[in-house]
């Protein structure tokens, strides 16, 4: 027999030995494991993920029902692909679902010790969460940057329509990032990081999407822990380069800011100078280690999601002209043709809101919910082992035929008289995470992206650049920690 013979036979043997333990621990105690495909030794069922893991889990779980076991390397995982499902772990037992398992990447530089969005819900998690609802998302802080919010979106129109002077596209994506960017700076440090008139913005944007495409790369070391020390592909180093450019930045705005107050005293103008007064008034609460920390999540979370949904909201609605055209009539019926809205203008554009629901529906900031049992769990009959790793299939949920009609089709007339919102309460419809882990920046985002799109969409009308057909518009994903468009969309604005 020659050694490739010998070696399938082993494997075999491997196989069937690792199967009749499986079914034994299936069996054992009475106790019911979700159902799920059968796991190769070692490698479990890694193989079935492919380039578009939430796509293939979601096909998996076509199979395998809305609870599902996978056996992705030595981590036992638990997928949740449907609303029913998802309220029993999220809602009515969110505390035993609320902890988060990191990725490797994460832990560079110790980030998930100090980050908010990785920090166990504990007595720390819920001092730094409360500072930043209070201090950043509070209905009272939102309402006193409103003005600030219409100055930055007045300023992507402006620079819109000088390219609309001269014929050149706009990169929505990357226009939207930089107003997502200054929006953001000017509530947290005054200042805008980039200039709208230059690419000054490309290498921050750059750094964070590198971030997020590292972060969402398959890393061996999330599979087989004991990897962790060799770092194999070498993410956690990469990782560990971005956040100290990252670090670098914010340690230079904040010594800058601790000089100016040596000179004019603690004044609470923005977010940083309440961050720097909390940190002198109880040091116990937050230091600059963890205003660090929370500064990285704001800005490496914040600024892309939003920026990746107006881009993905402008592509379906140049992708769809009868949709983009409902929208414009709306708008000039409601604010007039050529006007900026406001925030409080958002209320009385029922179609407009209906764009943004769906969206959200068929392209999530983020594809997938992650979190992790610390004990073992009973989910509706099925026992989930502790220290399970849970995935929440948010992609699938909003293109799962049983739930929508027609899914795949860009149709926001389907929430016209549906009483749904993405607020945490639908779980149909949940891109934001709900319960307590609930995406803080939701506040926010509900008050921008609305304003950001209606005010493109009702100053100019809107060509594709290179006369590219709406029904030829490359629509592909680029999988990452956020689900990003993967051919930038470029647009030609043209005055009214």
């Amino acid at each position: 027999m020659d050694f490739q013979s010998v070696l399938v036979a082993a494997l075999l043997a491997l196989t069937l030995i690792h199967g009749l333990r499986l079914l034994a621990k299936r069996s054992s105690n009475g106790k019911k494991l979700p159902p799920g495909p059968f796991p190769f030794p070692v490698f479990g069922n890694l193989h079935l993920l492919g380039n578009k893991p939430h796509v293939s889990i979601s096909r998996l779980a076509g199979k395998y029902g809305p609870v599902m076991t996978l056996k992705l390397g030595m981590i036992n995982t638990v997928v949740i692909s449907s609303p029913a499902m998802a309220k029993e772990a999220l809602q009515k037992q969110d505390l035993a679902f609320s902890t988060r398992l990191p990725p490797d990447a994460f832990r560079a530089n110790n980030h998930c010790q100090f980050s908010v969005v990785w920090l166990p819900v504990a007595s720390k998690w819920r001092a730094l969460r409360k500072i930043m609802n209070t201090n950043i998302f509070s209905v009272n802080k939102l309402d006193t940057n409103e003005q600030l919010r219409a100055k930055k979106i007045q300023e992507l129109i402006v620079y819109c329509q000088k390219n609309s002077e001269v014929g050149e596209a706009v990169d929505i994506g990357r226009a939207a990032f930089r107003t997502t960017l200054n929006l953001l700076s000017n509530t947290i440090f005054s200042k805008d990081l980039t200039d709208p008139y230059s690419d000054s913005a490309k290498e921050f944007r750059d750094l964070v999407w590198n971030m997020m495409l590292e972060a969402g790369k398959p890393n061996l070391v999330d599979y087989f822990p004991f990897l962790e020390k060799f770092d194999p592909q070498g993410i956690r180093r990469q990782m560990s380069g971005y956040f100290t450019k990252m670090f670098d930045l914010f340690q230079d705005l904040i010594d800058e800011r601790l000089e100016e107050r040596k000179v004019k005293g603690n004044r609470s103008d923005d977010v940083l100078d309440s961050l720097l007064n909390i940190s002198q008034e109880r040091p116990e609460e937050i230091d600059r280690t963890h205003i660090l920390r929370m500064l990285m999540d704001l800005f490496a979370a914040g600024t892309d999601t939003s920026s990746s949904t107006l881009e993905w909201a402008m592509t379906e609605l140049l992708k769809n002209p009868e949709v983009m055209a409902k929208v414009q009539v709306e708008l000039a019926d409601v604010i007039g043709k050529g006007k900026l809205l406001h925030e409080s203008d958002v209320t009385h554009l029922p179609y407009l809101q209906c764009v943004i629901k769906e969206t959200f529906r068929i392209h999530p900031p983020v594809s997938m919910i992650q979190r992790k049992v610390d004990h073992e769990v009973n989910l509706c009959g099925y026992t989930i082992p502790k220290d399970s790793q849970i995935l929440i299939n948010v992609w699938a949920i909003g293109r799962d035929p049983k739930i929508w009609e027609n899914p795949l089709v860009f149709n926001p007339e389907r929430f016209w008289n549906l009483e749904m919102d993405f607020k945490g309460q639908d779980f149909e419809l949940i891109p934001f995470g709900v319960g307590r882990r609930i995406c803080p920046r939701l506040s926010m985002a509900v008050r921008t992206i609305p304003v950001m799109l209606g005010s493109l969409v009702n100053s100019f009308k809107w060509k594709l650049e290179g006369d590219i057909a709406p029904k030829d518009l490359d629509m592909e994903e680029k999988f990452g920690f956020t689900m990003a468009k993967g051919c930038p969309l470029r647009a030609i604005p043209i005055s009214f």
